[in-house]
């Protein structure tokens, strides 16, 4: 992982995958919770459903540069998800 980018580590199923929000991650995020800014989004985050937690997941693993292909039966526990979305956003945004 290299962390200069912002970038973190998440085992998924016994498989490494990184994380990263790029811009395009954090527009694609901003969309899916209709945000029109980043301290609306800031809020939104901080109460997520089990499925938006999914859903910001998905869009920091496709900003890792891989996606998972079925998050949704991968082996990965509620709040293992919520700490690696926790510090990639840390990670980016300090």
């Amino acid at each position: 992982m290299n962390g200069a980018r912002g970038e973190i580590g998440l085992t998924i199923g016994g498989v490494e995958y990184r994380l990263c929000l790029t811009l395009g991650a954090l527009a694609e995020i901003e969309a899916a919770f209709g945000c029109a800014s980043m301290a609306e989004l800031q809020v939104r985050l901080k109460q997520l459903s089990a499925h938006e937690l999914m859903t910001v997941l998905s869009a920091l693993l496709r900003g890792g540069g891989k996606a998972v292909e079925d998050l949704k039966q991968a082996s990965l526990l509620p709040g293992e998800a919520a700490k690696a979305v926790a510090e990639a956003f840390r990670a980016a945004l300090g």
